[in-house]
């Protein structure tokens, strides 16, 4: 099989690496790179256990293919902590116990700060409408809630 030699940029650090044709960006992330936050859930983009930014947008990962990433900006949970220092919105998910069992956070979490990056004051309705994409298989989406919604709240206070 032939492969493909590509560069991407994860959490401003530039990668080069060779990879199959078939292999999705969620694979080469966590296996080729080490990038462990995007999980593998549904595999069809419908949990968004997967979801990282891609040049500035939210995407699905397990349904992008790594070489349509060729050049791309990728942001990963990884990346939202800044030095080791969590950012306010991890923060509101560990106040407000918005982790529940975890396996859909990272999602979650570049879901919601990508949706705070363009809402200052949402509304719960818009917070949930914001994260319908990301399935919370504890079923606990209010914490997750109340954790956007503070996080909103703070960073409204800080503007």
């Amino acid at each position: 099989m032939s492969e493909h030699s590509i560069s991407v940029t994860v959490n401003g650090t530039q990668h080069e690496l060779t990879v199959e044709p078939r292999t999705l960006l969620v694979s080469a992330l966590r296996d080729e790179l080490g990038y462990t936050g995007a999980n593998v859930g549904c595999e069809t983009g419908r949990c968004g256990a997967c979801t990282v930014r891609e040049n500035g947008e939210t995407i699905k990962s397990c349904t992008r293919l790594a070489v349509q990433a060729d050049g791309a900006e990728i942001e990963t949970v990884e990346g939202l902590a800044d030095d080791g220092d969590l950012s306010a919105l991890q923060e509101r998910f560990q106040e407000h116990h918005g982790l529940q069992c975890g396996y859909c956070t990272p999602g979650m979490l570049m879901s919601a700060d990508t949706f705070l990056r363009e809402n200052d004051d949402p509304s719960r309705e818009e917070i949930r409408e914001a994260i319908e994409g990301n399935l919370c298989r504890c079923t606990g989406y209010q914490n997750i809630v109340d954790a956007i919604e503070a996080t909103a709240d703070q960073l409204g206070e800080q503007r």
